[in-house]
């Protein structure tokens, strides 16, 4: 049996139940540095049960559509901010629970995402290299990871 999602185009209200987008949008809530900087300012709820804010370079191997989704995992423990250090497209997946039919999107240049502490997601799934990415998530002791395997795998396929 395949099963097969889409992946759309990354919106803040379609992903508002797993978390933020954070993205240059609207008009800078000040401006800085004698006016030459827009700060647009607290775009993510950061919320970790213990320990504290940490930021980790992750560089993970980029994928491609249609791309395999057999594995899904969440932090109960805190958010998890993923923020691209490159110009390139990459693709997040969230679902409500590890039995749901999964969400996938497709991350524009210039947009980051924000994941709610506990939601299940995909791995970091680059398009391309490189698959740098600022991530700034919970650091402190106890485990803080789930992971599921899903089976049958789900199939992401590129918007027609």
């Amino acid at each position: 049996m395949t099963r097969t999602i889409t992946a759309q185009p990354l919106s803040a209200a379609a992903f508002a139940p797993f978390g933020e987008v954070l993205e240059v949008s609207g008009d800078p809530d000040k401006l800085i540095n004698a006016g030459l900087c827009g700060r647009f300012h607290d775009r993510a709820r950061l919320d970790f049960a213990q320990g504290r804010a940490g930021i980790s370079i992750f560089d993970a191997t980029p994928r491609s559509l249609p791309h395999r989704l057999d594995l899904l995992e969440r932090h109960p423990d805190g958010s998890q901010a993923f923020l691209p250090m490159h110009q390139n497209p990459w693709l997040v997946i969230v679902a409500t629970d590890p039995d749901a039919t999964p969400l996938a999107f497709l991350v524009a240049p210039g947009q980051g995402v924000n994941l709610h502490r506990g939601t299940w997601h995909g791995v970091l799934t680059p398009l391309h290299a490189p698959g740098l990415f600022a991530v700034i998530d919970r650091i402190g002791d106890g485990a803080n990871l789930e992971e599921r395997r899903i089976e049958p795998p789900w199939i992401v396929t590129e918007p027609t």
